[in-house]
């Protein structure tokens, strides 16, 4: 433990009134740890892989994101594409990550990346994601060198590829496959949970979309 977190730590227990824990309190804190208890799990996702994909399609789109399937090989050209129909620039700042290197970029002549994390004059990004959530619609990714934050938060399109064996019925499996991936004591610093592009209804109950972040979200669900 850092002398920083510990600092922290000390002051908690010292509002608390107490100490660190000992006996039988100790072993029921660390007894949870070693074997976190999992949550409820919403009945509507309990499906079959197939059906959570088109579950997650479904509510994503409900929740102002644009959805396309298509095979591996057609992703540089649907995203170009999306890019073209959108009245876009074809540049975006891209996440370092070893899948999204995977695709054939060169194959899209006019589409220009540039790998690493998003400045303020990016108006598009294109991530991975470390998990969907078929009940919500919802995106889960995990910072890192391979994944920027600042890319799902500054431009004002987020493109993210997703592929189907990596959506999920429910937040429980997301935090399952974190523990699994990461280990306990080695988290990424930031988990990041995304239902459509940002939004806010601040002002006379208005929803007005961009308000915190990207505008426009484009979901591209690689067929496996």
């Amino acid at each position: 433990m850092t002398a920083a977190r510990s600092q922290i730590l000390d002051g908690i227990r010292r509002s608390l009134h107490r100490g660190a824990l000992s006996g039988a309190g100790r072993a029921v804190v660390e007894q949870r740890l070693a074997a976190p208890p999992r949550g409820p799990m919403v009945a509507r996702a309990q499906l079959p892989q197939a059906e959570k994909v088109v579950l997650f399609c479904q509510w994503a789109e409900a929740n102002n994101a644009t959805v396309a399937r298509v095979a591996a090989p057609e992703v540089p050209a649907e995203i170009a594409g999306y890019l073209a129909r959108n009245n876009l620039p074809a540049a975006a700042a891209m996440a370092p990550s070893p899948l999204l290197d995977g695709y054939d970029w060169a194959s899209q002549r006019m589409l220009s990346l540039r790998r690493g994390r998003a400045v303020a004059s990016d108006q598009v990004s294109i991530t991975g994601a470390f998990a969907a959530i078929a009940e919500t619609g919802t995106v889960v990714t995990a910072s890192g060198p391979d994944h920027p934050v600042s890319l799902n938060l500054l431009p004002d399109t987020h493109v993210v590829v997703l592929r189907e064996a990596d959506i999920v019925a429910g937040y429980e499996e997301v935090w399952e496959r974190l523990r699994v991936r990461y280990g306990k004591n080695a988290m990424p610093r930031t988990v990041n949970t995304i239902t459509g592009p940002s939004r806010t209804g601040d002002i006379e109950q208005t929803i007005e979309l961009g308000a915190h972040g990207p505008r426009r979200m484009h979901i591209v669900v690689v067929r496996e």
